[in-house]
């Protein structure tokens, strides 16, 4: 059935805009991602964590991103020509359209897991070969095509094809966007059926890596049908926190990043000792995909990608995998030696061990002891940012 928020969703959306604000007071620790808006209530089971996260998911969208409107199943029309997958979907009389082609593997029977790399898969293609997974690519640049640093076509905020369509939203940063655009090729899946399309859409990962890598968080943490969110090296806007970023140099923070990714009145509102009045922080994004699974590869090579933060801000957002029992859902693995997004044979097994059993169903592979970060193991403080 093509996803779509029922009417307690959108209550508990309602609810949640006029609850989330801006704190009143400074809060250096991370804001507690189990605590409820109302400032008293700690979740307690699944259920309340539902709640919970469409109001983290609320601030996010209000303060960081913008706007990731709902699509109703009448709006999307899908078709498969040859292995390619056309979406089209028509809001307020106009059309975008995604084109996406599916690679399908040389083993294993349909209908078969899928990997979608966010504008592509810079995992590795061994991983691949030898398993029964197809592949596909999500040619963000048909939603929003602005890239890192530059403009792909010259168009500025407001000018995109996304804009077209919602010409309200102006303001909305790529990552709501994009994660919007992603999902619209799910709903295509959906629509067309594993007949059609040979995927089966509850075994559906995403990944990508730097910018990209961000985009894949938002795009997991966006849409509960993502089954697997692997996110390489995704840097400040990520996983990193914003809170731990503020007073470290050389980072990617909240004043030192690209702004067509997030609304530009996140800077205004929460530049410099400012963050703390930020009433969320990434260590809930990275939350948000809870109770599904989670692995972030981290390269400490590269400063500016923030992984001494990016490891508080992880250890946070595993508390709440560890409150429901299923931390085994949640890991990261962060070590240097190699290239920026040119994953190391070292950390193949990490990534195996998730794909396998989270997009494979294997029963016998153990990753609950997948949290390696010797770098910052031990040696860094996280009491002072986990209350």
């Amino acid at each position: 059935m093509m996803y779509r928020n029922n009417l307690l969703s959108l209550l508990l959306m309602g609810c949640a805009l006029s609850a989330s604000a801006q704190l009143k007071e400074p809060m250096q620790a991370l804001p507690d991602p189990l605590l409820m808006n109302d400032g008293t209530t700690r979740v307690e089971n699944l259920s309340q964590w539902s709640q919970r996260r469409q109001e983290i998911s609320q601030m996010i969208q209000q303060y960081g991103i913008g706007e990731k409107p709902d699509v109703s199943p009448e709006a999307i029309k899908a078709s498969m020509k040859g292995d390619t997958l056309i979406v089209d979907v028509t809001v307020n009389g106009e059309t975008l359209t995604l084109k996406s082609c599916l690679h399908y593997p040389t083993m294993g029977e349909a209908p078969y897991a899928l990997m979608i790399g966010t504008s592509r898969l810079s995992l590795p293609k061994a991983l691949f070969e030898n398993r029964p997974i197809a592949i596909m690519n999500f040619h963000e640049d048909q939603v929003n095509d602005y890239t890192q640093g530059r403009w792909r076509k010259h168009h500025e905020r407001g000018e995109h094809n996304f804009d077209r369509l919602y010409p309200h939203l102006k303001d909305n940063g790529a990552y709501s966007e994009w994660a919007w655009g992603l999902s619209r090729l799910i709903d295509g899946l959906e629509q067309l059926g594993p007949e059609k399309t040979k995927i089966d859409v509850k075994r559906i990962g995403v990944s990508g890596c730097s910018y990209a890598g961000k985009m894949s968080l938002f795009c997991g943490a966006f849409d509960e049908r993502v089954a697997l969110t692997i996110a390489q090296e995704p840097g400040g806007g990520g996983a990193a926190s914003w809170r731990y970023n503020c007073k470290v140099d050389s980072v990617e923070n909240l004043d030192r990043t690209d702004y067509h990714w997030f609304k530009e009145s996140m800077l205004e509102q929460f530049h410099g000792d400012s963050v703390y009045l930020m009433p969320y922080d990434h260590h809930e994004l990275c939350a948000m995909v809870c109770p599904r699974a989670l692995l972030v590869i981290g390269n400490t090579d590269y400063k500016w990608l923030a992984d001494e933060s990016a490891y508080v801000s992880l250890n946070a957002a595993r508390k709440v995998w560890e409150k429901f029992g299923i931390a085994d859902r949640m890991g990261y693995s962060i070590i240097g030696g190699h290239m920026h997004c040119m994953l190391p044979e070292s950390q193949y097994p990490e990534v195996e061990a998730f794909i396998d059993k989270f997009l494979l169903g294997k029963t016998d592979v153990d990753t609950s002891n997948i949290r390696i970060a010797p770098d910052f193991e031990g040696k860094v403080d996280l009491d002072k940012w986990i209350k």
